[in-house]
């Protein structure tokens, strides 16, 4: 965590931070090494063969569920809910495709 010592005579005072204070900069460690490892994993064999199969495979349906079926929110909150509520989304677009 680093903290300004002085923000009172900056000019950029007020576009670069709102609070009343001295501006607070907190650094997550971790952050760089999980980037690091999925860079890796991207980068892969393998992740390059999700990647593009990803294409054909997920975002085609993604695109008709949200501009065709005009989802772009889900109505109710918390994990468990919206878990409930895209597993009717799913089973609606599956009956779709169906009966097609």
């Amino acid at each position: 965590m680093y903290n300004a010592s002085n923000c009172v005579r900056c000019p950029l005072n007020g576009a670069c931070h709102k609070s009343k204070g001295n501006r607070i900069i907190q650094v997550n460690v971790n952050l760089g090494r999980q980037k690091q490892q999925a860079d890796q994993l991207l980068r892969s064999d393998e992740g390059i063969k999700k990647r593009k199969k990803r294409c054909f495979d997920v975002e085609p349906v993604f695109g008709n569920i949200k501009h065709n079926h005009s989802f772009r929110r889900f109505m109710l909150r918390g994990r468990q809910k919206v878990e409930i509520e895209w597993g009717l989304i799913a089973i609606a677009q599956n009956i779709r495709k169906k009966a097609a």
